[in-house]
This record gives C-alpha cells, structure tokens and sequence, in this order.
C-alpha cells in the first residue's frame, strides 16, 4: 500500500519527504496548488455530440450580443424612385393640390356663390397652373436632396396625417365637382 508521501510524489512529480514532522499526516486528496487559477474552463457540448471549438471560462462576464442598429437607408434621389407610383412624390404632391384647391374653391364659393366649373372658367385655370407648379416644386426639391418626409414629422404634424389628409381632400374636391354638377349650380348658395 502507497503511503500518502508516495501518492503526492506520484501525483506533483515531486518527492514529499521533506515535510516537517508536524506536518507528515498529510490527507492523500491534498493537492497543493503551486499557481492560482484564474478560471475554470467548460467545454461545451452540442446536441450532436459535437465538440465546441472554444472553451469558454467561468470567471467571463455573460457576453450579449451588441447588435448595432441598421443604418437608416437613405432615401432614393433617382427621378424613377421619387416618381414611381409607391414612391413619395406623387401622393403627396396631389395630396397638397387637393387641400389647397378644396379649401380655395369653398372659400370662393362662400365669397361669391359660384361653382367650381365657373371659378376654373373666370380665371380659376391660370391659377390652378401657377398654383401646381409652385406646389410640385416645393415638393420635390426636397425629396431630390434626400430629405425624407418622416424625418420632419414631430406632433400632430406628421407624414402620415398629411397623406390622409390628401387623400380626404382628393375625395371632397371630387364629391364637391360631382354633387355641383348632378346640382347645376354651386353648393354652398349665398
């Protein structure tokens, strides 16, 4: 039988026979540690039995995952992209001209009593020209620079309040038309 200086001798690659008496009774499971470790290290294994390449130690911090949000794409400043038919453009542009062209012909109607089709035919027309293509301009010469139209909402005031409002003033400006017509004459009679 191995006596406990043996087993350390066999176990630290060392002889143990120069312990002094006090300290000859020595458990056998004593391992002295020579270095501090610094961690444990744990091999990992997957579900197919696989070894994991890289051990990892107890002594890391839990590592999240640092995902960089996605850099914001830039708005398309090509004609066809501003232009196409899901593009920015043309919603929003009709949008404005109808807002302004149904509150102008209510405010007309109000003002003097006659229906859209005598206001387009007493000098309406040529406004509704220079009207068009101030609004169209002042329209895309952002949307060509990159300015996104999301980017300047804040409040109540947004892109998307303004499509609705277009598309509700497309809709009157058209019922608006359609009733005076089907009427003969101007909505609002004063």
């Amino acid at each position: 039988m191995a006596t406990c200086g043996g087993i350390l001798s066999m176990i630290l690659g060392s002889p143990v026979s120069n312990f002094s008496k006090k300290n000859q009774l020595v458990p056998c499971c004593y391992t002295p540690q020579t270095q501090r470790i610094s961690g444990l290290r744990v091999k990992c294994m997957s579900e197919d039995g696989e070894k994991d390449q890289t051990p990892s130690t107890l002594n890391d911090t839990v590592a999240t995952p640092k995902t960089t949000p996605p850099p914001v794409a830039k708005p398309s400043t090509k004609f066809g992209d501003v232009f196409a038919f899901s593009g920015p453009a043309p919603e929003r542009i009709n949008g404005r001209l109808a807002m302004i062209g149904f509150v102008s012909a209510i405010g007309a109607e109000f003002a003097n009593g006659s229906d859209i089709f005598a206001q387009l035919s007493s000098g309406g027309f040529s406004w509704f020209l220079g009207t068009s293509a101030v609004l169209t301009l002042a329209s895309i010469i952002p949307l060509f620079q990159g300015v996104s139209p999301e980017k300047k909402s804040n409040g109540i005031m947004t892109a998307d309040a303004e499509i609705w409002n277009g598309r509700f003033a497309m809709l009157g400006l058209v019922a608006l038309a359609f009733t005076e017509y089907v009427k003969g004459g101007a909505l609002l009679q004063v």
